[in-house]
């Protein structure tokens, strides 16, 4: 059975809002959360972004059975990756175990903040895969010395360690990330239903690891006010993570999608309340070989009116059909 998600997107929902959706989203019954990682949202309409890590440590206290996921963290620009297995180790304490830490190369929108420039992809995951090293050599105890490539770690120890480190999570857009997620993960997250990603992970070692999804929806009674959210918010969606990688800041997402209609936004994400066309909306995941897809609710004023409907009406009829 495919196991459905509620996402924290931290782009369209203050940080208390985003909080008490979890917790309600929690109580209707979704089987895990994801929490996004941004500096910037995509577009100004969504209006927000705080930070990922203070809003899971509140999660963790506020909830207790939903698990806890970012969805996902680059741990080689804005974090250095020794901080980032300790923000990891320390959510898996006050988590009591709920907590995956879901990783990725990063896109130019978060990461520029810092400065330094904006390298090819070839060298992120030449730092990426340093990066997974040392969290991992941490998460195994005692002191860490390193001089890399990219990242020094110098006499670095976790004194707060849980007994069971957290999985991590790779993401993939490519051959190239399905290797390194293969070999260092254990699971992979993608964004597009591609059977092609997960055989590939599954040829680098990724086989049998669970592998976890994300689907946005707009769920609204009246379908049109669903198809003109999704426009005005989510429309950056369909570029694809070659482009999300590279653009820098809401204007360029802003100017890349202009001439993207709310037509072709309903196309891709299904929109209202028909709930046949959100199970047919994520039955391609399941087709190809997802055990977790996250829901993204568009909209951060509408997640209370989502939710109710996913307890009433949407996880029951995605159980019954992919069951």
């Amino acid at each position: 059975m495919v196991q459905i998600g509620y996402t924290m997107m931290t782009e369209q929902a203050a940080p208390r809002d985003l909080v008490d959706h979890l917790v309600r989203a929690e109580a209707a019954g979704f089987d895990f959360s994801v929490t996004s990682d941004h500096y910037f949202p995509w577009l100004r309409s969504q209006g927000h972004s705080p930070y990922a890590w203070s809003l899971l440590g509140a999660a963790a206290q506020a909830t207790s059975r939903i698990p806890l996921m970012t969805y996902v963290t680059c741990p080689t620009f804005r974090y250095h990756p020794a901080v980032v297995a300790q923000k990891a180790a320390t959510m898996q304490l006050l988590s009591e175990g709920r907590f995956r830490l879901g990783l990725g190369s990063g896109e130019n929108l978060n990461e520029h903040v810092v400065g330094g420039g904006w390298p090819s992809v070839d060298v992120r995951h030449e730092m990426f895969e340093e990066a997974v090293e040392i969290i991992r050599a941490l998460f195994k105890g005692g002191h860490v010395n390193r001089r890399g490539t990219h990242f020094d770690v110098e006499s670095a120890r976790l004194w707060d360690l849980p007994d069971q480190p957290p999985p991590i999570g790779i993401a993939v857009s490519g051959e190239q990330s399905c290797e390194l997620a293969g070999r260092l993960g254990d699971l992979v997250i993608a964004t597009e239903p591609e059977a092609d990603l997960l055989a590939a992970f599954d040829r680098h070692g990724g086989a049998g690891k669970p592998r976890v999804g994300q689907l946005p929806v707009c769920y609204d009674p009246d379908r049109d006010t669903a198809i003109k959210r999704a426009h005005s918010q989510f429309r950056w969606f369909g570029s694809g993570w070659k482009v999300n990688a590279e653009l820098p800041h809401p204007d360029s997402f802003e100017a890349a999608t202009r001439f993207v209609t709310p037509d072709d936004v309903a196309d891709a994400i299904p929109c209202g309340d028909d709930v046949d066309a959100f199970v047919e909306a994520v039955r391609p995941f399941a087709a190809a070989g997802f055990t977790e897809v996250a829901l993204v609710q568009i909209g951060g004023e509408e997640q209370r009116p989502y939710i109710d409907w996913a307890e009433s009406t949407l996880l029951p009829a995605l159980r019954d059909a992919l069951d």
